[in-house]
């Protein structure tokens, strides 16, 4: 199994511009001086995407108030995002990586394993990046129920 690039704390976030669900981009260099949650998920409308989505949107008001900002990033397409948001609510922007390039530079794509068997995909990500667009915390293969109340913890916003 081949190794993926893994982030740390410290490390410069990777810069990104990608499309969002309401058909503009979002640059990542435009949130500085902001903190910003990043989470990379599988794919859109899923069970385990949604409720981990759904926990973001309703734990949204208080991490905004803790001064961070919440972004969502998979694989998927504009018109695919723009039906998720519509259908739950979402009030944070999701961005669109289709070629999987940022996934990738942030090590949040490649091999991992699904029910025993090792493929290629998104590998369930959460970077919390501070105010300059560093690194404070990489949780790689994190848990979709469930992981919104551990990285409230972990930030201790609890």
């Amino acid at each position: 199994m081949t190794e993926n690039v893994r982030l740390a704390p410290g490390d410069t976030a990777p810069d990104f511009t990608l499309p969002t669900a309401d058909g503009g981009t979002l640059a990542l260099s435009s949130l500085r001086g902001r903190k910003v949650i990043l989470y990379a998920y599988p794919a859109a409308m899923t069970p385990g995407c949604t409720t981990q989505a759904c926990d973001f949107r309703d734990s949204l008001a208080s991490l905004t108030a803790h001064g961070y900002a919440v972004v969502g990033i998979s694989p998927d397409g504009a018109a695919k995002l723009a039906k998720f948001t519509e259908r739950d609510a979402l009030t944070f922007p999701l961005v669109g990586d289709e070629d999987k390039a940022v996934l990738k530079a942030y090590g949040a794509y490649g091999e991992k394993k699904n029910y025993g068997k090792t493929v290629q995909g998104v590998i369930r990500s959460t970077f919390v990046i501070d105010e300059k667009g560093q690194i404070e915390h990489a949780f790689y293969n994190v848990k979709a129920t469930g992981h919104v109340a551990k990285l409230r913890r972990d930030l201790g916003l609890n």
